[in-house]
């Protein structure tokens, strides 16, 4: 038991890790949607979301450091930096690389949005997205736990609030977009319709 405990550390806290990543994005498509109303909010919902991503990162950390200390299977710092280079199921655990440095550059950009334009800050907030989708296929895919009923269910149930939250975001931002002439929408019963005088 104790020469496995590192390996129920690595597979805890990556799991968590998973959990607060995917609760942390739909808090910020519920903020950005107006799913919590069109009042201004209060400061601490986006804290929230901002201490939900650094919590995800500290998870993480703690996922990458139990599997370089857990003997039961090796793990050396270059299999978790190169895509394919572990001899344990290396394509899944590719996907979990290919998640760390989506999450790094979500994260990273977040921190320093007061120095960036919003245009580059926004792109990079989507890959949020991306590192859903491939943290999910390395969590069902690399964990002995994937088998687990529960995990799926709770898989299942947290893909499809996402993808709920994502089409209400698309649709609600479709709402207030200009239209193609680039003038904003006015509302019909402020168009006023010129009156002609018949001859």
């Amino acid at each position: 038991m104790n020469d496995q405990i590192w390996w129920y550390v690595a597979r805890g806290s990556g799991v968590v890790a998973w959990v607060v990543m995917a609760i942390g994005i739909f808090w910020g498509l519920a903020l950005s949607s107006r799913f919590l109303g069109k009042r201004p909010k209060p400061n601490w919902m986006l804290d929230l979301h901002r201490f939900l991503g650094g919590m995800s990162v500290v998870f993480v950390g703690m996922h990458l450091a139990s599997l370089v200390f857990d003997s039961y299977i090796s793990f050396g710092l270059v299999d978790l930096v190169v895509p394919g280079a572990s001899t344990y199921r290396p394509i899944a655990v590719a996907w979990g690389v290919i998640g760390l440095y989506l999450l790094v550059a979500v994260q990273v950009t977040s921190m320093l949005r007061k120095h960036i334009s919003k245009r580059a800050w926004r792109r990079t907030h989507f890959l949020s997205f991306p590192l859903f989708l491939v943290s999910t296929v390395h969590l069902l895919t690399a964990g002995t736990d994937s088998s687990n009923p529960m995990l799926r269910w709770t898989v299942l149930t947290t893909v499809v609030a996402i993808c709920i939250a994502t089409t209400v975001r698309i649709v609600r931002t479709d709402d207030h977009r200009p239209s193609g002439s680039g003038q904003p929408r006015i509302p019909q019963q402020l168009v006023r319709v010129p009156t002609t005088t018949g001859v």
